[in-house]
C-alpha cells in the first residue's frame, strides 16, 4: 500500500471522528468537514454509478439543506454580479490557471491546500467591491472546433464543485468547463442529436467490473432518491437503440472519455462521468463536464 493511500486513510479516519460541535455552520460554500458532519451523502458509491448509468441526469441531486443554503448565497452573488454566469465568466472560473478558490482540496493538488488544526483554511473569497461584468473574449480562428485531451488549457477551467452533489466523503466531485464545444456536429450526427439533446453523455473509468445495469439495479436504489419525490415512473429516459446508434452515442463522449482518462489515472482512480444535455446547460454556450473520483485504496 503506498504512502498516499495510507494517509488518504488516515485523513478519513480524522475526519469520520468530527462531530456537529467541532464543526461551526457557516455561510457560503462549504467546507469538506461541513460536508461530513451536517450533509451527510444520501447516495452510496454504487448508487452513484447507477443514477449515471440510468440515462437521466436528473438522478443527481444535491442534500436538501445544502440547496437552502445555496439559494440563499446565491441572492447576495446575483445582487454583485447580476447573474451567476456573470460570477461564474469573471471570477470564479480560472482560465488555464490551478483552482486557488475552493474552500474543497483534491488529492491531484500540488502542493496541497493548507490546513488549520486538520480543518480546511477558507480560500474562497468572494470581492467586497463590484467588478463592471465582461463578456469572453471571443474564440480566435485557431481555437479547437471541438473539447479534446488536446485542448489548450487557457480554455478550460477545472475547480472543485462549491456546492457538490450528495456523494460519499471519499467521492471528490470536479467541474470541467470549457470554452470549447463538446457537442460538436463532428461527433454528433443527425442520427442521435435528439437522443443526445434528452440524455447528454456519461461513461465511466478505472471499473474493476462493468459500471451497475440500471435494468438490475435501480428499482432497489431508487428509494434513496424518495425525498425528491422521484419514482421510476418519473424518470427521463430514451430507449435503447441500435448497436449503430449506441456505437454513435459512444463516439460522442469519446474525447471526453479520453480526457479523463488522462487526468485521473485508472490504475489509482474510478471515475463516472457526465455531462448534462444542453437544454440543461446552467450557462448556455459554455459546457461542463461533471467527475465523480474515487481513489483506489487497494494499489
Amino acid at each position: 500500500m503506498t504512502i498516499e493511500v495510507q494517509a488518504l486513510q488516515h485523513q478519513s479516519q480524522n475526519q469520520a471522528d468530527l462531530k456537529p460541535a467541532d464543526v461551526p455552520l457557516r455561510k457560503g460554500p462549504p467546507t469538506k468537514e461541513e460536508l461530513l458532519v451536517h450533509y451527510p451523502a444520501k447516495f452510496t458509491w454504487e448508487q452513484l454509478k447507477t443514477f449515471v448509468n440510468s440515462g437521466d441526469l436528473g438522478l443527481l441531486k444535491r442534500d436538501k439543506k445544502l440547496q437552502k443554503r445555496y439559494d440563499e448565497w446565491i441572492v447576495g452573488i446575483l445582487k454583485q454580479w447580476g447573474s451567476s454566469e456573470n460570477y461564474l465568466l469573471n471570477h470564479r472560473l480560472q482560465w488555464g490557471k490551478a483552482d486557488t478558490l475552493s474552500l474543497l482540496t483534491s488529492a491531484l493538488d500540488e502542493p496541497h491546500k493548507p490546513a488549520v488544526n486538520g480543518h480546511s483554511v477558507l480560500l474562497l473569497k468572494e470581492p467586497t467591491i463590484p467588478v463592471a461584468p465582461k463578456a469572453l473574449p471571443p474564440l480566435p480562428a485557431d481555437a479547437p472546433e471541438y473539447f479534446s485531451v488536446d485542448t489548450p488549457p487557457e480554455y478550460i477551467s477545472i475547480i472543485l464543485n462549491d456546492w457538490p452533489y450528495s456523494v460519499p466523503a471519499e467521492i471528490e466531485h470536479t467541474l470541467i468547463w470549457t470554452r470549447i464545444p463538446i457537442y460538436h456536429d463532428t461527433l454528433v450526427p443527425p442520427s442521435i442529436k435528439s437522443r443526445i439533446h434528452q440524455d447528454g453523455l456519461w461513461g465511466f473509468t478505472g471499473n474493476s467490473s462493468p459500471p451497475p445495469d440500471p435494468a438490475e439495479h435501480l428499482p432497489s436504489c431508487i428509494s434513496a432518491l424518495a425525498e425528491w419525490g422521484i419514482t421510476l415512473d418519473t424518470m427521463v429516459v430514451s430507449k435503447k437503440g441500435t448497436e449503430e446508434e449506441e456505437e454513435l452515442v459512444r463516439h460522442a463522449g469519446s474525447k471526453v472519455h479520453e480526457f479523463v482518462l488522462k487526468r485521473w489515472d485508472e490504475k489509482v482512480w474510478e471515475t463516472a462521468w457526465f455531462v448534462n444535455p444542453p437544454r440543461l446547460q446552467s450557462v448556455p454556450g459554455l459546457a461542463h463536464i461533471h467527475v465523480f473520483a474515487k481513489q483506489k485504496l487497494e494499489i
